[in-house]
């Protein structure tokens, strides 16, 4: 009896904790992991209370990039305000930002899956409407690693052209990047502007509104004190 008193306390004792993967296991099948691409740039609907995550693979050595902008936000209070996260295949935080837009940049140290997230818990009444521009790069766009020191050399010409087309990779890339903030920028002052249009429109029909009602009632009121009350009585 004893022997199987211990043996159902082992079965019902939780099994030890696991360390997270970097990232999933693969299949069953031999194709490659669908790791996606190394940059994306699109806008997104964070409803009211909610979270929105992302994750983004990167292998180690890689540069991490992370940018957003809040275009459009509804609500009681209107605030553009957005808590933005990210964190390592891990789960341990490497940066946060709460503003209307902001930037997280760190290197990737290990190999997996980064996660990136959008919370707009403290707004109940209201969605965002969020611009995201974030991936990875690595130096000169090339995860390889090196070559065995046996390889052929190239010559100095060719060493020097690729060279050349490398600077120009790595200026290129930060020019989309540049571009991309403009395109934040774009969109978030065009919300701007037709908010501003709607609410110019409102106020001056309101208010035209209001001065055709008090010349009403002026009106109203000056003709009622030049009337005269009709009496039976003689005047004098």
């Amino acid at each position: 009896s004893s022997m199987l008193l211990l043996a159902l306390l082992a079965l019902g004792l939780p099994a030890p904790a696991r360390c997270p993967r970097t990232e999933p296991p693969g299949g069953p099948s031999k194709d490659p992991l669908f790791r996606g691409a190394d940059r994306y740039d699109f806008a997104i609907i964070v409803h009211a209370g909610s979270t929105e995550c992302f994750w983004q693979f990167a292998q180690q050595s890689g540069n991490f990039f992370f940018s957003y902008e809040v275009q459009r936000a509804t609500g009681l209070a209107n605030s553009r305000n957005i808590l933005a996260t990210a964190s390592d295949p891990n789960g341990l935080q490497l940066g946060a930002s709460q503003h209307v837009r902001g930037q997280i940049n760190f290197p990737a140290t290990e190999t997996g899956f980064y996660q990136l997230c959008l919370d707009n818990r403290q707004n109940h009444f209201g969605f965002m409407q969020v611009y995201l521009n974030f991936g990875v790069y690595y130096d000169g766009f090339n995860m390889e690693k090196e070559q065995p020191a046996e390889r052929k050399q190239l010559n100095d010409t060719l060493d020097a052209i690729e060279v050349s087309i490398r600077k120009l990779q790595v200026h290129i890339f930060h020019m989309w990047r540049f571009y991309n903030f403009a395109r934040m920028r774009k969109g978030a002052d065009s919300f701007l502007l037709e908010s501003n249009y709607h609410y110019v429109n409102w106020w001056s029909t309101a208010q035209s509104c209001v001065i055709v009602l008090s010349g009403v009632l002026q009106l109203y009121f000056l003709k009622r004190l030049f009337n005269v009350p009709s009496s039976s009585k003689p005047r004098c």
